[in-house]
């Protein structure tokens, strides 16, 4: 499982790493051309007194992974409790069998619950289902802000649960004017941008988190092998002790029957 994983972790951090630069860019691009004259007040857009929040939660959908499922499902209660004594209602979108199991039933509003979406590849149907979940709740006024909560890679040989704020997009700090030229409507042009913007950010979430599974995975199997080693010298140790003693006794009992028959 060690060596399948650290195969899988190598696929998943390439993955990772190339798609990186296109979610930033992205993110630019859509900052660059909401700072254009011609479009309108995006509702996406639009930050509100924070009344109701959504939760989007990434695990994964088996355990043998040491303590990554437990520390994103401690992260995502530590952070629906900060809000809930803000006075915030909180709705969860639960990613994972194991988020699914661990948060199901701690009295919070469960819209949505997904399994199986990264095996290979991420089911990027299932990213749409998301994107498009979350977009419709914040326009009709259901969500006032969204977060994701997974687990992310922080350098090659670690990883650590982030919270990432999904929605409402940050406006531009400053307007500028870009030389852009649309073919079409600017605003449906807008709207389409930040459609694929979000999606992406939710893949790119599900791309995280995959990479550090199987590196959690990795170094969860090398410590299983590491113990089993250490228990199987200890065991070893007391069987090669108890048999000692044993033998000790068996000697000590031949030699008081010889004396016995002096």
């Amino acid at each position: 499982m060690k060596v399948v994983s650290a195969a899988k972790l190598r696929r998943a951090q390439e993955l990772i790493f190339s798609s990186r630069p296109y979610s930033d860019n992205l993110y630019n691009m859509v900052n660059a051309v909401a700072s254009h004259e011609g479009v309108k007040e995006n509702p996406m857009f639009e930050v509100r007194e924070i009344r109701r929040v959504d939760l989007i939660v990434i695990s994964a959908d088996r355990g043998l992974a040491g303590a990554f499922n437990s520390a994103v499902i401690k992260r995502a209660e530590e952070l629906a409790k900060e809000h809930a004594s803000l006075g915030r209602d909180v709705s969860l979108i639960l990613i994972g069998r194991k988020a699914i199991q661990g948060l199901s039933k701690r009295g919070k509003q469960v819209v949505l619950k997904l399994e199986e979406v990264v095996k290979k590849e991420v089911n990027f149907e299932a990213v749409k289902q998301v994107g498009e979940l979350l977009r419709d709740r914040f326009l009709k006024g259901n969500s006032d802000a969204a977060f994701t909560v997974g687990n992310e890679l922080i350098t090659r040989a670690s990883f650590q649960p982030m919270v990432r704020k999904f929605l409402p997009l940050e406006p531009p700090e400053s307007k500028e004017d870009f030389t852009y030229d649309f073919e079409g409507d600017l605003e449906d042009f807008l709207n389409r941008l930040i459609e694929l913007y979000l999606n992406y950010q939710i893949y790119r979430a599900l791309l995280e988190s995959s990479a550090a599974e199987h590196l959690a995975r990795m170094l969860a199997m090398d410590n299983a092998t590491r113990n089993a080693d250490q228990l199987i010298k200890t065991w070893t140790l007391i069987f090669n002790k108890a048999r000692q003693e044993s033998i000790t006794s068996e000697l000590i009992d031949i030699t008081n029957a010889v004396e016995a028959m002096k």
